[in-house]
């Protein structure tokens, strides 16, 4: 699994949302993909870009005018698309898309798929701070997506975390997709 690639993806947040319409048969044009996805124009034009930067979605050199572009996805970015269509078809709801269009949503799920300590997830998505660890698994604990459990046995008493639910869901088709 290459959390590198996923924590690229998430630094913009309407990216996954993206490639899943792009993928699931909208018309990937930049009119179509704001009615869609509810983004304001700036900010998909941006997650445009960055797909593109990434190699995920190119222009379609045959198709559109000059100022009304249209997109479609690379071959590395069908796969991704595909996953990113499953993980949009769990009848998510408006708080969780929200959660998921978070930079360090995707990222920290998909590195709580088994238990692990907080150092351990920080280790793991290796740019994140303190800070946003921290938020991110509390977000994701309120939304019920990980499981925070402590060992009273063990001193010090040290939380693991491990994603549930919809968030093991998810980080199950992370795993698959990358």
């Amino acid at each position: 699994m290459d959390i590198d690639l996923i924590v690229k993806i998430s630094a913009r947040a309407w990216a996954l949302n993206i490639l899943a319409l792009v993928s699931s048969g909208t018309a990937a044009r930049q009119a179509a993909l704001v009615t869609e996805t509810g983004a304001g124009r700036t900010a998909l034009v941006q997650s445009l870009k960055h797909l593109i930067d990434l190699g995920l979605l190119e222009r379609n050199p045959g198709h559109g005018h000059p100022l009304r572009p249209e997109f479609r996805l690379t071959e590395e970015g069908h796969a991704l698309g595909a996953a990113a269509q499953r993980i949009h078809a769990q009848g998510l709801v408006n708080t969780e898309l929200k959660l998921l269009r978070r930079a360090w949503t995707l990222p920290v799920l998909a590195a709580t798929r088994e238990p692990r300590y907080f150092a351990q997830i920080k280790r793991e998505v290796r740019p994140i701070t303190d800070r946003s660890l921290a938020q991110s698994l509390t977000l994701a604990e309120e939304n019920q997506w990980i499981a925070r459990k402590v060992d009273l046995q063990q001193r010090p008493l040290r939380p693991t975390y491990q994603a549930v639910n919809t968030g093991a869901d998810i980080a199950g088709e992370i795993a698959r997709a990358f």
